[in-house]
Parts: structure tokens; C-alpha cells; sequence
């Protein structure tokens, strides 16, 4: 399998050689380097792949870790605030990898059209799993990444590869939880959902009540649910979600700990300094000022 990744190795480190991170001309694929290993970050993981081609790095969910490297891919299926580390990576074997993102409606239609079976509905999991890297899915990476090198073919053939991706995670050994994710009415189709309701509207006041009833859930099942699939609450995720807006808005754009309170929903300066030092263990005047000598 070390080998079969080698050619996919050396694309990614040649592209991300000035750059740790590049966005490519497909798509939702996008590429990275770490030359060492790195402290435990905050981090939204989106829906997608995620594939190590060398090193490994580690994702923690509530009280669950997932270290994917070679050998294993992470995979997501609904927005899910995590912490994240890179574990194994060093200037002379940097940690390489590639993302791609997951297009839900081109998996629902996978399914109709490869007349795969339906899930049967079953408890909620974690919406993030690790899976087993094969030579077929590191075969269709390797022709997608090839495509970069030919980019007049990128609109016709990124589309049909990046379906036969879909269609080898669907038959892989997460495609129970792709084809449960993909399915409407179920559970995790309908918490990515209420996911999609509170990124668009976490500056407003949550009522759980709501937010179940919008997804056609009783309050106790869509709790049992959302903290099932994210490791935690409804009212914790969109937290999560101010107080990281709160820190670009702060780091970005100057703005004061107390403006940028005040623009993503806070009405209390201090619950918010207080739930921010919570999260990212510093003040967010310290915090930033952190960042901000990392940075220079």
C-alpha cells in the first residue's frame, strides 16, 4: 500500500513545496503539508476524505480519537467541530495529504443508479469513521491528481472520477454510513440538516424545541441524535460556532473582543470571554496576540 501511494506522494509534496495548503483547479480538492508535528487545534471538519499519503495525523471527537495515516482515511459526513494534530511529520518526511469533499446529492444518486440497497435504520453514530485505504480508491485519487497536469480535460473527466470515488467509498467498508447519510428521513439526513440551520443562523437565539420540530423530530430524540453524531449539544455546537467566527472576525478584521462578541449573538462581554478562554485557553486579547506573533 506504501508503494501504491508513492506517485501520489510525490505530486503532493512538489505542489505544496511554497505552500502548506494549495486549493486545486478541481473542485473541492485540495492539498497540504506539515513539516513537524503540531500542537492540538480547533477545527471544523466539512463533509469529505480525507487521505494521508505520508505521515499521520489525529482528530479528536468528545472522548473518541481518530489517528488516520496510510493505511486508514477519515471520513465525515455532516460539519463537526473537532480538535486536530498533526502526530507524525518531519521536514525530511512531512506529513502529505489530500481532502476531498463529499457531494451528498451525487452520492443519493449513486445510490438510486448502482441499484445499491437501501440502509436499514439503525441508532445513530458518530457522523466521522475511519476506513481502510485500497488500491482501487488510491488508483481513482491518482487519476483525478493527474488531471492537473492536463487542464483542459478538468471539466469532463474530474466530474466522472470523482462519481467513481463516491461509488468506491459507497462499497467500501463505510458505506453503510454514507448510504444512511444520503438517505432522506433518516436520522443523520436530518440532524445535517438542523447542522445546515444553525451555521446559516448562530447568531440568533436558539430554541431546541425549534430546531427539532424543523427536522420533524420530537426535542429528546433530536438531542439523542445531534450529540450521538457530533459529541455535543445543539446549544455547545453553536457555541463553537461563535466563538470561532468571534476569533476570525478578531484576528481579520481588528476587531475588539467586545464588537466581535456582539456580532456573532453574545450580549454578555463577559460570558463570552469566559466561554472563549473555555475553548481556546487563553483570553481572547492573549489569544490573539498569540496568534498574531505565530504568525509574523
Amino acid at each position: 500500500m506504501i508503494n501504491a501511494l508513492s506517485p501520489l506522494r510525490e505530486i503532493i509534496a512538489r505542489k505544496t513545496e511554497k505552500t502548506d495548503l494549495v486549493e486545486t483547479r478541481i473542485a473541492g480538492l485540495a492539498m497540504y503539508r506539515r513539516n513537524e508535528p503540531t500542537e492540538p487545534k480547533s477545527a471544523m471538519y466539512e463533509p469529505t476524505i480525507c487521505l494521508v499519503t505520508q505521515g499521520a495525523k489525529r482528530v479528536l471527537l468528545g472522548e473518541d480519537t481518530y489517528v488516520y495515516d496510510t493505511h486508514h482515511f477519515l471520513i465525515t459526513s455532516v460539519d463537526i467541530p473537532t480538535t486536530v494534530q498533526v502526530v507524525k511529520a518531519s521536514p525530511r518526511k512531512p506529513c502529505l495529504g489530500l481532502v476531498l469533499k463529499l457531494d451528498m446529492r451525487e452520492i443519493s444518486q449513486l445510490v438510486v443508479d448502482g441499484n445499491l440497497p437501501q440502509p436499514r435504520v439503525q441508532p445513530s453514530s458518530r457522523g466521522m469513521a475511519l476506513g481502510e485505504v485500497t488500491l482501487p480508491l488510491i488508483s481513482a485519487f491518482q487519476r483525478l491528481i493527474d488531471l492537473l497536469a492536463e487542464p483542459k480535460d478538468i471539466p469532463i473527466l474530474a466530474p466522472i472520477i470523482k462519481r467513481e470515488i463516491f461509488y468506491r467509498l459507497l462499497v467500501g467498508d463505510q458505506g453503510t454510513r454514507l448510504r444512511q447519510m444520503a438517505s432522506a428521513g433518516s436520522p443523520s439526513h436530518q440532524i445535517a440538516r438542523a447542522i445546515d440551520w444553525l451555521k446559516d443562523n448562530y447568531t440568533e437565539s436558539l430554541r431546541v424545541d425549534d430546531l427539532a420540530s424543523y427536522v420533524h423530530m420530537s426535542t429528546s430524540t433530536f438531542h439523542h441524535h445531534f450529540r450521538t453524531m457530533t459529541a455535543m449539544s445543539p446549544l455547545q455546537y453553536q457555541k463553537w460556532l461563535r466563538l470561532n467566527e468571534a476569533r476570525r472576525l478578531m484576528l481579520t478584521d481588528s476587531l475588539d473582543a467586545g464588537t466581535a462578541a456582539f456580532h456573532v449573538g453574545y450580549e454578555s462581554p463577559s460570558q463570552f470571554s469566559r466561554e472563549y478562554s473555555r475553548l481556546f485557553g487563553n483570553s481572547p486579547l492573549r489569544d490573539i496576540t498569540n496568534l498574531r506573533q505565530m504568525a509574523s
